[in-house]
């Protein structure tokens, strides 16, 4: 059974996800002493925003969203 999930109609989700992957794109080129310094960080930092999104929407209130937004 396939489930469809609200943040997966959200304008900033989708955005978002636009976002990881220019991230990944660019960052591809940086020199290898950024790999895990930098680049980690950009890319951990662009996936936590779709995550939060994604998360917020399965929140019960309106405040529990408003944190994870």
């Amino acid at each position: 059974m396939a489930y469809s999930f609200s943040f997966k109609k959200s304008d900033a989700w989708n955005e978002s996800r636009l976002l990881t992957t220019k991230i990944y794109e660019i960052t591809i080129d940086f020199p290898d002493y950024e790999k895990f310094g930098l680049v980690s960080q950009l890319r951990r930092s662009v996936i936590s925003v779709s995550s939060n999104l994604a998360e917020g929407s399965s929140r019960a209130t309106i405040k529990e969203q408003a944190y994870f937004y």
